[in-house]
Order: structure tokens, then C-alpha cells, then sequence
């Protein structure tokens, strides 16, 4: 049992830290993982009793469900009201850190207004009757991370249960969370690339091309970390909107700096090395999650690049 981290700064430090002593992105996932469900969900929309009960334990976010994934349009658990409270039904899937929860963030319907679902998040402790946790094998990815898979037959929730506002908990509170997990969460790729750098210098070519192609990678990294700093920065300071594109742009980087290590390693570095093709593994699971909306997220920006520059061709043209 501990608090959450004072600052989102403090967490993402830490993170880079761990993933880049030990080369695992998982391990540093699943400690900023419960800092930031902490800091974020329970501090930020907790109630003090719910506070008092649950700030020091693991808790973990269900949003996501099998084969639809966290799109909102296509969500389908639902929690009915019942008497004083309500009933859940419904599954979720890769729900990080929850073999180990002590309580769950569930993210369920609570009414639909002129066709849009409304949703309402709930409070649910691991021992609730009518909770399945179930831990297949499909849902292990950046070990030593552990997910897991929900079912709820029937949970009944007292009315005190609910976190945050209700029926507006997923533009409330998911998607906010999405930025702070990406804020927070280039910190690992950051202390990954480190991680990398150290296993490249160690290899022993000292070669003209190779000493020019890792003082690439140590120029990229160095941008990656002067950048995550400005957008964490942001986050604590509750301006994060204002470094959106930053954000944007530093998976974009990260994209790109693992093709490069890639192309390194294939050149200077051919010797097999366990630690470096883990660390390529998770780098690209960790970059997969989410892509749709980070992939939307940049089109916009292009659009928007676009837009501004239409009316100066138009003057330019007449």
C-alpha cells in the first residue's frame, strides 16, 4: 500500500528511471500505471470517503472491451438501476494491473440520450459477488505487466460506488486519461532508448559510421527528453491542450528512432542480444496501443496545417 506521486512529473521520472535500469518497458508501465489511476481517477473524482478507502491501493482502469476495443460508440456493459443502486452486466478486456487490483474503475451505460450512450464509471472492489477475473494467456504483453479480462453477471453496486459525474464519466474522465497516459507514458520509451543506448555503446563499435549513427540516436533521445519534460510540465500545470501536436509529434519521433535503432543494431551491433530484442518487442507493442486515436490526432493536425495555409494561396493566387 502506497500513495500516489505528488506531481505527473514525479511519476513519469520514476518510470524512465525503472525501464531504463532494467530494459522493461512492462515494469515501469505497471508501477506509472497505478501512480497515475491513483492520482487521476481516485484523487481527481474520489470522494473523501472513497479517498480514504482506496488512494493506497492498486487500482485498476476497465474501459476496454473484447474485439470492440474502448470506442464509445460500441461499448456495450451496463449498469441498471436497482433500488439504492445498480446492477452491472457486461465484459472488459486488457485491463492493466488487474490480476492484482484490489478495485476496478468499470466503465459502464447508464442511459442513452437521443442515441448516445451516456456512461457512468463505478467503484467495484475485486470481491465483489457476481466478479470473474479471468487472466488468459492472450492478455500477457510487456512483461512483467499483467492484464487481465472482466465479466460482470449481476454486480450490485450501492449508489456510493459511483466515481465522478454520473452518465458523463467517459468525457469526464477517459478521455483526459488517454493524454495523461501518453504524457506520462513517453517517459518509458524515453528510459527505453536509454536503455538501448547503453547496450549500443557497450557492443564496441567505434567505427566512423557507427559513432555517427549512435550520436543520432543520443541527439534524438535528448530531444525525446526535453519535450516529454515540457509536456508533462503542461499536464501538472492542467495546460496539457496547448502541447497537444508536442504530443503528437513525440510518438511520431519515437516511431522513427526505433527504426533507427533497429538499422543500428543491424549494423554495428549483429551479435545476438536477448535484452535489446525485448526492449525492440515492447517498444512496438507499446507504440501499437492506441494508434487509432493517436493516428486521428495527426491527421488533424494535418488538416488544420492545411486550412491555415488555404487563405494565403488564395490571396497569393489572385
Amino acid at each position: 500500500m502506497f500513495p500516489p506521486a505528488m506531481t505527473y512529473a514525479a511519476i513519469a521520472r520514476e518510470e524512465a528511471a525503472i525501464v531504463e535500469r532494467t530494459g522493461l518497458l512492462g515494469e515501469g508501465g505497471a508501477w506509472a500505471g497505478r501512480q497515475m489511476v491513483a492520482r487521476f481517477f481516485i484523487d481527481g473524482f474520489g470522494t473523501a470517503e472513497q479517498r480514504g478507502t482506496w488512494r493506497a491501493q492498486l487500482a485498476s482502469v476497465a474501459i476496454s472491451e473484447p474485439r470492440v476495443g474502448a470506442h464509445p460508440k460500441l461499448l456495450t456493459t451496463r449498469a441498471e438501476e436497482v433500488g439504492d443502486g445498480y446492477c452491472i452486466f457486461g465484459e472488459k478486456a486488457w485491463v492493466t494491473n488487474g490480476p492484482l487490483a484490489a478495485v476496478f474503475v468499470v466503465f459502464a451505460i447508464t442511459a442513452t440520450e437521443e442515441g448516445r450512450k451516456r456512461y457512468s464509471a463505478f467503484l467495484v472492489p475485486r470481491d465483489t459477488p457476481g466478479l470473474l477475473i479471468d487472466e488468459a494467456a492472450q492478455y500477457r504483453a510487456l512483461a512483467p505487466s499483467r492484464h487481465c479480462g472482466l465479466r460482470l453477471d449481476g454486480c450490485q453496486m450501492p449508489r456510493s460506488a459511483l466515481l465522478g459525474p454520473p452518465g458523463g464519466a467517459y468525457e469526464a474522465m477517459a478521455l483526459p486519461f488517454r493524454d495523461v497516459e501518453d504524457a506520462v507514458g513517453t517517459f518509458g520509451l524515453l528510459g527505453a532508448f536509454r536503455f538501448l543506448l547503453h547496450r549500443f555503446a557497450e557492443s564496441g563499435a567505434a567505427g566512423d559510421d557507427a559513432v555517427l549513427s549512435l550520436g543520432g540516436l543520443v541527439a534524438l533521445t535528448a530531444v525525446i527528453a526535453e519535450t516529454a519534460e515540457a509536456v508533462v510540465a503542461a499536464l501538472d500545470a492542467g495546460e496539457l491542450p496547448r502541447r497537444a501536436a508536442a504530443l503528437v509529434g513525440l510518438r511520431v519521433l519515437a516511431a522513427d528512432m526505433l527504426q533507427h535503432a533497429r538499422a543500428h543494431r543491424d549494423a554495428f551491433a549483429p551479435a545476438a542480444d536477448d535484452a535489446i530484442e525485448r526492449v525492440f518487442g515492447d517498444l512496438e507493442v507499446s507504440l501499437s496501443v492506441a494508434r487509432g486515436p493517436r493516428t486521428a490526432r495527426q491527421a488533424r493536425l494535418g488538416r488544420e496545417c492545411i486550412a491555415a495555409a488555404a487563405p494565403q494561396y488564395a490571396r497569393i493566387g489572385a
